[in-house]
């Protein structure tokens, strides 16, 4: 039984070991000098301006709710579609309920505005 998922082991091992090499040798060759200027903060190459605490508008979170239910969607709509031959009707409704609460999640977004791009 074991024999089946020693691949899968194994790679699992040799990725944790490359990982732990990497982060080793970097702490080991890296800069440690520190200097005003790496100190300063950093955000998209840009100085930042303002208040940290200020408040996002809505559009923010709209284009965050369209990435999950666009994300999410083909996630679980590509398995499903290369084995949808096979599956039966039973997995074809679960996915028709799945994308009428996804359908219904586009329809809230377009009503709160969230396509509009101004």
């Amino acid at each position: 039984m074991f024999g089946i998922y020693f691949p899968i082991v194994l790679m699992v091992i040799i990725g944790f070991a490359f990982a732990l090499f990497f982060l080793g040798m970097s702490a080991w060759l890296g800069s440690r000098r520190a200097t005003p200027y790496k100190e300063t903060t950093y955000e998209s190459g840009v100085e930042p301006v303002g208040n940290a605490r200020e408040r996002f508008s809505v559009k923010f979170y709209m284009v965050a709710v369209s990435f999950i239910i666009f994300d999410i969607e083909v996630v679980f709509l590509y398995p499903w579609a290369v084995q949808a031959g096979i599956l039966g009707w039973i997995p074809f409704a679960a996915m028709m309920i799945f994308i009428l609460v996804l359908f219904a999640g586009y329809y809230y977004e377009l009503k709160k505005g969230g396509f509009e791009w101004d």
